[in-house]
């Protein structure tokens, strides 16, 4: 990030995370730093702040420093802290959850296809972190009445896969670096319409708002001035001709990102309502051809994208860890569906 004039700030926000960037005034006093932050930032309380420099997330001058850290002038001042302020009641709720992994600091799930990450626009109940909310409720930071306790990242409702979750304020603030930071590793399989050319390749746009439709995210060009910088790898696996399996890994994580990415280069996610996928975009006119992907979109009735593999570094004891989550039971039955269906024309063809 750019240096900003002496006394300016910037705050980033990315839903699950805040950043704050300060830069000390020439005439600044000598300040304790936790001081410095409670004074500039809202809503904050300095538990948070202290609980931030504890996972070496205060920066100054691009060095981490202690809450006693004093204050200079013309220091810069960077934060990262890992969820937003509390806005609504979380009701712990008896929800099974699918657990791949847990110790005392973190725990893995496979979410479910059709599950709310967290409460939210109309979706107060039911979710991921009411289920956690209740599993965990006698854990400090589930207590703590914050809306999202332990997020670092998510995934969207009708996307299925892995979700590292922090049992502790110091794992959640280490993690919610890494996350920051671009150090995990996260890959998705998603079943497009059509085969992008290259097969492998990487899209590059920001991520913003739709203009017109505030349920939408788009993609803007660098020089627009808007979105946030996101990039996307991604590779064909599978070739069905009207549509094809993708792998993508993701280099940032912004909102719908895939989903839009894949969108911008003419290659939308099969049965993805949002942004057009749930038309028939490749193949033939012929009833026969309609009626089988209407009967495609009946076996997989949501967006084809199934978040497969999670890598991160375990915020307390240093060890890699790496999960991977087998593709679901619709999104296998749907690509059978295809492999028969293009493997009966290909018979037909040699005939």
């Amino acid at each position: 990030m750019s240096k900003v004039p002496a006394g300016n700030d910037l705050k980033e926000s990315a839903d699950l995370y805040e950043h704050y960037r300060f830069v000390a005034d020439p005439g600044q006093k000598l300040l304790r730093v936790d001081k410095f932050l409670v004074n500039r930032i809202e809503n904050i309380s300095r538990n948070r702040i202290q609980n931030a420099a504890a996972a070496g997330n205060i920066l100054v001058n691009d060095n981490p420093v202690k809450p006693s850290y004093k204050v200079r002038p013309g220091d810069i001042i960077t934060i990262v802290m890992a969820y937003p302020p509390r806005d609504i009641e979380l009701v712990p709720e008896d929800i099974p959850v699918n657990v791949m992994y847990e110790d005392d600091h973190l725990v893995v799930v496979d979410k479910e296809a059709g599950m709310v990450v967290h409460p939210g626009h109309g979706n107060y109940t039911g979710t991921l972190v009411n289920a956690l909310a209740w599993r965990f409720r006698d854990l400090p930071l589930f207590k703590s009445g914050e809306m999202r306790p332990g997020l670092v990242h998510r995934i969207d409702k009708n996307t299925s896969g892995l979700l590292v979750i922090a049992k502790s304020e110091l794992a959640m603030n280490r993690l919610a670096k890494q996350f920051f930071d671009r150090k995990t590793r996260r890959e998705y399989l998603a079943i497009v319409w059509g085969v992008p050319e290259p097969d492998e390749g990487t899209i590059i746009g920001n991520i913003g708002r739709h203009r017109r439709d505030r349920m939408k995210m788009d993609v803007f060009s660098p020089e627009a001035g808007e979105g946030k910088h996101a990039v996307t790898h991604y590779r064909v696996i599978e070739n069905f001709g009207y549509i094809c399996l993708v792998e993508c890994r993701l280099e940032t994580g912004r909102t719908h990102q895939i989903r839009v990415h894949l969108e911008h280069i003419g290659h939308p996610l099969f049965n993805d309502e949002r942004y057009g996928g749930d038309r028939i975009l490749r193949g033939t006119t012929f009833t026969k051809y309609r009626q089988f992907v209407q009967n495609c979109f009946k076996i997989l009735s949501r967006h084809a994208l199934h978040a497969k593999t999670l890598g991160f570094t375990h915020p307390v004891s240093g060890k890699e860890l790496h999960f991977e989550s087998p593709l679901p039971g619709d999104m296998n039955e749907l690509l059978e569906k295809w492999r028969r269906y293009t493997g009966s024309r290909e018979d037909e063809a040699a005939m």
